[in-house]
């Protein structure tokens, strides 16, 4: 095998370890033959999601149909709806609203955006230079009213979402701890 990939078997040996020791793979069974045994490993189901190239396609189409089907009001609830979800599934933030714009920018960024805070009149802006959910957005904007929900259940601090969606660029921008005329 090592030689297939152009590494040495002392190679892949070192770095399965590190995979296994990192908690990515795990030893799957025992393959005897001649010589050593031979380990086969497999990877762990929660990193599965992150090699498939399936769930963007998929989103995308879903996000397709829903609107073909769905009046943009109750499309637009609907992804409400997915933003409070989501946000129940996280622990609520507590301290002054720049600490919690600041918790809400790494949030953004662990999803893969690129955000910064800064402060914005009497309100943060969480800057993005990036949108971790660009090809959904392109394709259906109430996407960002779902990362804008996310983010008000998640801050408890109002939220108005002024992402530019440029036709090549997607960039977030949400205030916290705005109001709708700020």
């Amino acid at each position: 095998m090592g030689t297939a990939l152009g590494v040495t078997k002392n190679a892949v040996r070192s770095q399965l370890a590190s995979l296994e020791r990192d908690g990515i793979v795990r030893q799957h069974g025992l393959r005897r033959g001649s010589g050593k045994p031979a380990f086969s490993y497999t990877l762990k189901a929660e990193f599965e999601p992150v090699l498939s190239r399936a769930y963007i396609p998929m989103l995308v189409r879903l996000l397709r149909h829903l609107a073909e089907r769905l009046p943009q009001d109750q499309l637009a609830e609907l992804m409400r709806e997915v933003g409070r979800g989501w946000a129940g599934e996280l622990p609520t933030l507590a301290g002054e609203p720049q600490a919690k714009a600041a918790r809400a920018s790494e949030l953004l960024n662990g999803l893969g955006g690129v955000t910064e805070v800064e402060e914005d009149g009497r309100c943060w802006l969480i800057r993005g230079y990036s949108c971790p959910l660009a090809l959904a957005v392109r394709e259906n904007s109430q996407v960002c009213g779902a990362i804008q929900t996310l983010l008000e259940r998640y801050t408890g601090e109002p939220v108005v979402e002024r992402c530019e969606r440029e036709s090549d660029r997607v960039r977030c921008r949400f205030q916290i701890g705005a109001t709708s005329a700020g």
